[in-house]
């Protein structure tokens, strides 16, 4: 398995390659003007998503931490967390997936989640966090289902300052949920690992994006770890 650095910027190029991070001028949720746009929607076909499967599988193996289920919180999560199921079957480890309705269900089996019983310890899967409220929203369900959420597993940490009311907060997203809920937050690839890749690209093209994607980390960049 390759380390976490190599894996990250692996999966950089292989987004980028892919048309998933695309390069450009953008506005955030925040409304702010990015360089750089990630939609994980483009993984769009079954070789994408198959190789998407085996970045998040190397990213949750190779942090060590212990679970029971998936959770894929609609709409997004869904898809990735079925493809990761397959993906860790793959490899031997056959667990449990279930994900949430954006209404509850009224008629036949009726509620809020379907699939696997939600038991145990349960890791959270989706692409990006932005104002973390999917991710809030999915701790309450498996929470009232009497299950453990043991980490939250994403394609890409942004490495922003989260926004509220319009003002720049000191924390991002990610940030906040690992301190407000003491829980684990594992990133297949986050910010500093787009701007290694920009730095080392041998396509003119790409490099020239460097000192814009920089400039943007600049100012609205959190507190290294």
């Amino acid at each position: 398995m390759p380390s976490h650095r190599q894996l990250a910027q692996e999966f950089v190029r292989f987004a980028v390659d892919s048309g998933v991070i695309r390069f450009g001028s953008f506005v955030t949720k925040a409304g702010r003007q990015t360089p750089y746009f990630f939609n994980a929607g483009l993984f769009n076909d079954g070789l994408r998503l198959g190789r998407l499967a085996s970045f998040y599988a190397d990213a949750l193996l190779q942090s060590g931490i212990e679970f029971d289920m998936l959770f894929g919180p609609a709409y997004k999560g869904i898809a990735l967390a079925a493809a990761l199921a397959v993906e860790l079957a793959r490899r031997g480890r056959n667990v449990g997936f279930a994900y949430n309705r954006k209404e509850a269900k009224d008629h036949g089996e009726g509620g809020s989640l379907v699939g696997a019983p939600v038991a145990g310890r349960v890791v959270i899967v989706d692409d990006v966090i932005s104002a973390g409220t999917a991710v809030g929203e999915s701790l309450r369900l498996l929470r009232a289902a009497g299950a453990q959420p043991a980490a939250v597993l994403i394609a890409l940490d942004r490495q922003e300052k989260a926004a509220r009311d319009g003002r720049a907060l000191e924390h991002s997203a990610v940030q906040y949920l690992q301190a407000e809920h003491s829980l684990p937050v594992v990133a297949i690839a986050d910010l500093d690992s787009l701007l290694e890749v920009l730095a080392a690209a041998g396509d003119p093209e790409l490099a020239r994006w460097l000192p814009q994607v920089q400039a943007y980390r600049a100012a609205y960049g959190v507190a290294r770890d």
